[in-house]
């Protein structure tokens, strides 16, 4: 099935909260990961940390709400829920360190079967710096990797990354519009299959070896 981007990025922000538990301390990378806050189920409650300094990031802000001084660390205005707090770069970073994130969403460039990352850098094109991927990939309990599938018609999953790393062998679980893969000990697995896809069009689009197996 085609899907516009737009369409592809709702239903891997839909898919990605999914994964939020109740009591989590969830940080979302900047794009893509940081729709997932507008899916969090009713009967989870978790707190968002932003790496510029917001503990307890709620929904975007609209016209009703507009506040330039409350952003996230894409720049986007956000709220603040009931109890939370902001903190200086050294504190959230501490945060991230220190192991005290239970979930981490980030998008990428590529990834591959090890669950080795790159997500900060293109060769010869203009790279602003790695900001706090690097942080956020080593300290977290866990890390999801949300992003689409392919970019401009290239697979982003593969055998192995030939971008420069932000991290290696930290990914927990890759989602896209057209399955949820698993790392575990090095190998990727197929866990789920998008209904808006198939197994032949993930096959095509997947430069990597995967196990099939959706009974986890």
């Amino acid at each position: 099935m085609e899907l516009t981007k737009e369409q592809a990025q709702e239903i891997i922000a839909r898919r990605v909260a999914k994964e939020f538990k109740d009591g989590d301390v969830v940080t979302l990378g900047i794009g893509l990961p940081t729709k997932a806050i507008s899916y969090i189920p009713e009967n989870v409650h978790i707190v968002v940390q932003s790496e510029n300094g917001v503990l307890g990031v709620g929904a975007y802000q609209d016209d009703s709400n507009r506040d330039e001084h409350i952003i996230n660390a894409g720049g986007f205005g956000v709220t603040v829920n009931e109890g939370g707090c902001f903190v200086d770069s050294l504190t959230a970073f501490a945060m991230m360190r220190g192991g005290h994130i239970d979930l981490t969403v980030l998008g990428a460039l590529q990834v591959d079967a090890e669950g080795n990352l790159a997500n900060w850098c293109i060769p010869g094109k203009f790279t602003p710096g790695m900001g706090g991927a690097m942080d956020l990939v080593v300290g977290t309990k866990k890390l999801i990797i949300a992003m689409e599938h392919t970019a401009k018609g290239n697979a982003k999953i593969l055998q192995k990354c030939t971008l420069p790393l932000t991290a290696a062998n930290k990914v927990n679980m890759i989602i896209t519009e057209k399955a949820v893969f698993e790392i575990v000990n090095k190998t990727l697995f197929l866990r789920e299959i998008s209904p808006y896809s198939s197994l032949d069009e993930i096959l095509q689009t997947t430069s990597a070896d995967f196990i099939i197996d959706l009974t986890a």
